[in-house]
């Protein structure tokens, strides 16, 4: 047996949703010993409560509060890159991407507290079958370059997911069967309480935060990838993913900064590995295995408030970095250069004057840290070209 699975949990209230996915491991066959747990939560919350339950399910894992964090940069030699991470933001999964880069796991999930497994599916077998799947699928595309994950049902829900921009909506819809061969993520979507942003949810006459719409296994049809050229919202309250992806896939540095944007960690952070992907010749799978989303109600207006910062740079970041990368090689080789794009273009004035617009030029400075990052764990490992064979 080897533990080749990293699962990251950000969590402060439902931890014990891991007895869930455990339960549903062992229901199906699927084998705990594969997996390693990783709980990233803060320091006001009941460390030990979570380390016990990992114990009492059996399964391998670690418990990372603000304290023990800042332990584990000490004790890997990264202190100054603890920027990377901020604090009590869903962003702290950037933390558990570097624990599994700084590991032997070829996999990771990421899971969000609020999520339980829909029984009928094998959660981390159907996940770990998308990975390696070769072969026909439905491939989407559309005539303003996005498709909405949501698409399948949407003449009944007339649901956008958080992060779609509102420039793309209305947008006509393209099927045909395409060939996928190298599948290095795998989005399953979710039933119950749509992710939603907050416009849309007040939209649909929700103050709690939540939706009044609701989604059940009808609304989804068969699976499928974004053709080519075609961007999609990544959420990842249910994402598995293979270990090659994390140089681009930085979860962004988002509610801890000057700008108070927040909101758009897990949204920009699959932007920049569709387009990785799209370079590099990869696909995102989408579909089962489907979580149901119990999303706990909170004011609609908060999550509003952290939203509207950035809601302007959310429909052009993709223009942004839609050219960059096209001859790299690598996953860090695309992820530089839409770093290099965001940190060095003045969004202050001119072409791209946009509201908080100097924000993209902190994100792409902490893109550039973030490989550095990632090098510092493993050198040589995330190095933006690849490596060359010595003559």
């Amino acid at each position: 047996m080897t533990r080749d699975i990293c699962v990251v949990v950000p969590t402060i209230r439902e931890y014990e949703c891991v007895r869930a996915y455990a339960e549903n491991a062992r229901e199906h066959g699927f084998d705990t010993d594969k997996l390693h747990v990783v709980l990233v939560t803060e320091d006001f919350c009941d460390t030990e409560a979570m380390a016990a339950m990992l114990d009492e399910e059996g399964l391998s894992g670690e418990v990372f509060d603000g304290a023990t964090r800042e332990e584990w940069y000490s004790r890997h030699g990264v202190e100054e890159y603890g920027h990377l991470v901020p604090a009590a933001s869903h962003a702290q999964t950037s933390f558990g991407l570097l624990y599994m880069w700084a590991g032997d796991y070829e996999y990771g999930f990421f899971i969000d507290d609020d999520t339980l497994p829909e029984p009928e599916y094998d959660f981390f077998g159907r996940h770990m079958e998308n990975l390696a799947f070769e072969g026909e699928i439905t491939g989407v595309a559309s005539d303003e370059h996005w498709v909405n994950v949501l698409y399948q049902n949407v003449d009944d829900h007339d649901l956008y997911p958080r992060g779609y921009p509102y420039s793309a909506m209305d947008e006509t819809v393209d099927t045909r069967q395409v060939k996928v061969d190298d599948v290095v993520a795998s989005q399953g979507l979710w039933t119950n309480v749509p992710d939603l942003d907050a416009v849309r949810i007040l939209m649909d006459g929700d103050l709690q935060g939540q939706a009044q719409t609701r989604l059940d296994a009808d609304d989804f049809g068969e699976d499928f990838v974004a053709r080519e050229g075609h961007y999609l919202t990544v959420c990842s309250m249910n994402l598995a993913f293979r270990r090659e992806v994390i140089p681009a896939f930085y979860q962004l540095p988002m509610d801890d900064n000057p700008w108070d944007v927040g909101r758009f960690d897990d949204i920009w952070s699959g932007v920049f590995l569709k387009r990785a992907c799209d370079v590099l010749g990869k696909q995102i799978y989408n579909g089962a295995p489907l979580c149901e989303h119990n999303k706990a109600p909170r004011s609609t207006f908060g999550d509003l408030n952290n939203e509207v910062p950035g809601l302007e740079l959310n429909e052009h970041v993709w223009e942004l970095v839609d050219d960059a990368g096209s001859d790299a090689d690598t996953f860090a080789g695309v992820f530089e250069a839409m770093a290099r794009e965001l940190a060095e273009t003045d969004f202050e004035g001119g072409a791209y004057d946009y509201e908080n617009g100097d924000f993209l030029t902190y994100v792409g400075e902490h893109m550039h840290d973030w490989l550095e990052a990632l090098d510092a764990v493993q050198p040589g490992v995330a190095t933006a070209e690849p490596a060359t064979a010595d003559d």
